[in-house]
């Protein structure tokens, strides 16, 4: 026993020793990059690089990211509040302007468009009318400016991916009344995973695969260090709303800023808007109480024994929309003491070079326990409308969806159900945008569908009407063209066909 006891200390030590060094020897790697930056930018990445090597630090030491399911308990009932429990401010225009005087928009604009097939910004992908969710984002909040004399200001979180082309279009929103900033996110280097150290070797005309934005846990660190932060705050403002640009449903909510701005007691300085599961989320993060603290629980963390429990909708009914409402000057006060503490996320990937590598990233959401007085508000689910595939697409450019006095969708009042349809769009023929847009002549009323399964070459012409269960399936070498007019009502429809009768 002594001697096993000695041997597992031994390897404690050997396994210390070993952190250690790959610890000192990123720091070696990482000044030798430094030595190459641009002299105009090497006061940013000194900063990025020592947010990034206490990073790398926490990984080495946090070996076991799970956490101890024994010790998840749900959330608290007070910590958990329907939305529609929410005072509704005073319907008071100087009120309302008060309010939206404190509050700062940031939209996480770092993405591109690779799951549907584009290669610049997923913010410059024209989504409804032939506005882009970037178009589409600032004409809410200038309808917001105009109608009340407010001026909430719009903030672009960028990546090194979108920061350039995205610079060049927002020159046309300078006639709007809206102002609007920019900063960039974290440029990270990506690490071997064998080797545990640095792929890029300068950070001079390198090659941009070498790097990537580590995740939006990094939007609280990068708004600090703009500046923009400080600015704000100096000039009154205390709440930011954060969302992901792509979520079409996370628009300024009068209510819910009421509530963190003039909480019924107590001091709340974070808020997540959480929605119902459904089968499509399983996969969503959730929030419980762990160790006395709300937490977001995301499936990473969760053991291997314990996913398919994860993924109920009997234990957990909600998930995070990654719409947050936080206040600034406890993000200040947390930064400032260095106590922004964020679970480290591990994503592999490989690279064409054949390179498997190593991206240290954390969420944004997973801030929620460092907060005083956190809780997640349970919306509807209008405002979780994210668009990640050319099967969301084909729902929001549909007439299932029509535009408010506010410029915001919202399901259409002639639809007769709650939840949206199931649609899937299989193969090469849908997933890219450019190809999905030459799919449809029109996109077909889908006020009544249920569902909707779409595989192979098939095109659809103007004016088509789909209701209840439809699967359309043209096997390879075949091709379906479904004429214009047709009216398709619980109908499988295979082979090499065209649908003559409507």
């Amino acid at each position: 026993m002594q001697a096993r006891q000695e041997s597992l200390r031994s390897s404690k030590a050997f396994q210390d020793l070993a952190r250690q060094d790959a610890e000192e020897l990123m720091a070696e790697e990482l000044e030798k990059l430094l030595i190459t930056a641009p002299k105009e930018t090497k006061e940013k990445s000194a900063k990025e690089f020592n947010q990034f090597q206490e990073l790398f630090s926490r990984f080495l030491h946090e070996t076991d990211n799970l956490i101890d399911w024994s010790k998840i308990r749900p959330p608290p009932d007070n910590t958990i509040i329907p939305y529609n429990m929410l005072s509704v401010p005073d319907n008071n225009k100087a009120a309302i302007k008060a309010l939206l005087d404190k509050l700062v928009v940031i939209k996480l604009n770092g993405g591109l468009g690779t799951s549907m097939g584009c290669v610049g910004p997923k913010s410059l992908i024209s989504v409804r009318n032939e506005l882009t969710f970037l178009d589409l984002t600032v004409h809410l909040i200038q309808k917001l400016n105009q109608k009340y004399g407010c001026d909430v200001p719009l903030v672009l979180m960028n990546s090194f991916n979108t920061h350039e082309e995205t610079m060049k279009l927002i020159k046309k929103y300078e006639v709007f009344n809206v102002s609007i900033h920019c900063f960039n996110q974290s440029c990270h280097p990506r690490i071997q995973k064998e080797s545990l150290q640095p792929v890029a070797t300068t950070m001079d005309g390198g090659k941009t695969e070498w790097w990537y934005p580590p995740g939006h846990g990094d939007t609280y660190q990068s708004f600090y260090n703009s500046g923009l932060l400080d600015q704000f705050l100096s000039g009154g403002k205390d709440v930011v709303f954060i969302s992901n640009i792509d979520n079409l449903g996370a628009t300024v909510d009068l209510n819910i800023l009421n509530y963190i701005v003039n909480p019924p007691s107590g001091t709340v300085e974070f808020v997540m808007e959480v929605t119902d599961k459904t089968r499509s989320d399983v996969k969503g993060g959730t929030l419980i109480e762990y160790e006395n603290k709300i937490r977001l629980l995301e499936i990473a963390q969760v053991p291997k024994q314990h996913v398919d429990e994860f993924k109920s909708i009997s234990k957990f009914r909600i998930f995070n929309t990654n719409n947050l409402w936080v206040r600034m000057s406890a993000i200040k006060r947390l930064l400032d003491a260095k106590k922004m503490h964020m679970e480290v996320i591990i994503n592999n990937k490989s690279l064409e070079n054949g390179y498997n590598v190593i991206q240290l990233e954390t969420a944004v959401g997973a801030a929620i326990k460092n907060f005083n007085g956190s809780i997640g508000i349970n919306v509807p689910r209008s405002r979780f409308l994210p668009v990640k595939k050319t099967s969301d697409l084909l729902l929001v450019k549909s007439n299932l969806y029509e535009t408010n006095d506010a410029g915001a969708l919202m399901m259409s009042p002639k639809r007769h159900f709650a939840s949206t349809p199931f649609v899937q769009l299989s193969g090469p023929y849908f997933w890219k945008v450019h190809a999905f847009n030459q799919r449809f002549q029109t996109i077909p009323d889908i006020l009544e569908l249920d569902h909707l399964t779409v595989s192979g070459d098939v095109t659809f012409g103007k004016d088509v009407i789909l209701k209840g269960t439809v699967i359309i399936i043209a096997n390879h070498g075949e091709r379906i063209d479904i004429p214009a007019g047709s009216f398709l009502e619980n109908k499988i429809v295979s082979g090499n066909l065209r649908i003559l009768d409507h």
